[in-house]
């Protein structure tokens, strides 16, 4: 029996360092979201760090409005994709454990 719980420890012990690994790479990794055929574009982190905003100097003549619903959009955009680049990631780190009832939400 302590051998079994020995091993779960251990599993468990690996599976937060890889967890804390995939973190950092994911601080690191970027991704764009666009709009507008890409008028505007914004790069953010996957966890969620905006570093670059795009706005093509035509639309600065445009409605306001408009503006402001396309860099929602591409914020809409890249929210997703860095979502989705998550959970790539962090999938793999659950599978093949085999610990039942470990139904982690990434």
């Amino acid at each position: 029996m302590k051998g079994g719980l020995g091993n779960i420890m251990k599993q468990a012990q690996a599976m937060q360092e890889n967890l804390r690994k995939a973190q950092e790479e994911l601080a690191r990794i970027e991704v764009t979201g666009a709009a507008g055929g890409g008028l505007v574009s914004i790069v953010m982190t996957c966890r969620h760090d905006v570093k670059r905003v795009h706005i093509d100097p035509a639309l600065l003549k445009d409605d306001k409005e408009v503006l402001e619903d396309l860099v929602a959009a591409a914020m809409n955009d890249a929210v997703r994709k860095a979502e989705e680049m998550t959970q790539q990631k962090m999938a793999g780190l659950t599978s093949g454990l085999g610990i039942p009832g470990l139904n982690l939400p990434f």
